[in-house]
């Protein structure tokens, strides 16, 4: 689990997406471009008219105790298994600790983000599509590697460090999502993943990048919490079956209104499934 065992979570009386987090693109994938369009006007120009940007809204500033009710919430489920403690801590860590369901999609804009830079790298490698000499996708450099480090490979070309805690948990949301793959398709072969596959990678990073974040920002609480070591294990599995599932849920819905997918759209694909996660979290309040 990284570092979380030694985070204390995120203060309070700060902006609640911190500024260096990109915003995610708008439903459907945003503004972006699709490559093929063309955006020549009359006189093969580039000056169509683009519609202007709605204005963002303005980010709140966490209250004091932000995470307070969510940590009461978790400590009774450390203590007692309630089901109904965990998803009460989960539903208050959402409204109360990240600001409610769109502010908590606007802190997971890297999410968003990283989401879309994962599915063209593997789209690339299953296309065979040659990468710039010397970056860690480059066959060369990957020619005869085992799976395990084609999968550090993808890791470091998607989301190389930088020293955040951020990019720390995504690194190990996008290794362990690629560890299910495995595990999920006996058979998958890395440099070839199918579109199913490549979902599937899409759909476990996100939801372990939101346990990662769960468990930086609270999970401390849990774990000091739990009566022994067996219980402790078993509590951070239930969160993390519990968050994994409804984010499964709802990018499957989110996926079955989608267009056809490619790296600038699964952006879109991914912000409204994660909108939908979060809003299913707080109804449980």
């Amino acid at each position: 689990m990284g570092t979380s065992q030694s985070s204390s979570g995120s203060p309070s009386n700060v902006p609640m997406v911190p500024p260096w987090v990109p915003d995610p693109p708008a439903d459907g994938g945003g503004d972006q471009t699709d490559p093929g369009q063309n955006t020549d006007g009359p006189d093969g120009d580039e000056h169509v008219q683009q519609p202007t940007p709605a204005p963002k809204a303005p980010v709140p500033v966490a209250p004091s105790g932000r995470f307070g009710t969510a940590r009461r919430s978790l400590g009774s489920f450390a203590r007692t298994g309630s089901t109904a403690d965990m998803r009460r801590g989960v539903g208050n860590y959402v409204r109360k600790g990240l600001g409610g369901a769109r502010t908590a999609v606007r802190r997971f804009g890297g999410t968003v983000q990283t989401a879309g830079t994962l599915y063209g790298a593997l789209s690339a490698l299953s296309s065979g599509q040659a990468a710039t000499p010397g970056n860690p996708l480059d066959t060369a450099l990957l020619e005869g590697r085992s799976a395990d480090e084609v999968m550090d490979a993808v890791v470091e070309a998607v989301r190389p460090i930088d020293g955040t805690q951020d990019t720390e948990a995504s690194r190990h949301a996008i290794n362990d999502a690629l560890s299910d793959v495995l595990t999920r398709f006996p058979d998958a072969d890395v440099f070839d993943l199918t579109e199913e596959q490549r979902l599937f990678a899409i759909k476990r990073y996100i939801a372990l990048d939101v346990f990662e974040r769960f468990d930086l920002d609270v999970g401390k609480h849990l774990r000091e919490n739990a009566p022994s070591v067996a219980s402790e294990l078993s509590r951070f599995g239930e969160v993390k079956t519990y968050i994994r599932e409804t984010v499964a849920a709802s990018f499957r819905k989110a996926r079955s209104s989608a267009q056809a997918l490619d790296s600038l759209r699964i952006g879109g694909l991914v912000r409204t499934a994660l909108q939908e996660a979060f809003e299913v979290f707080e109804e449980y309040l």
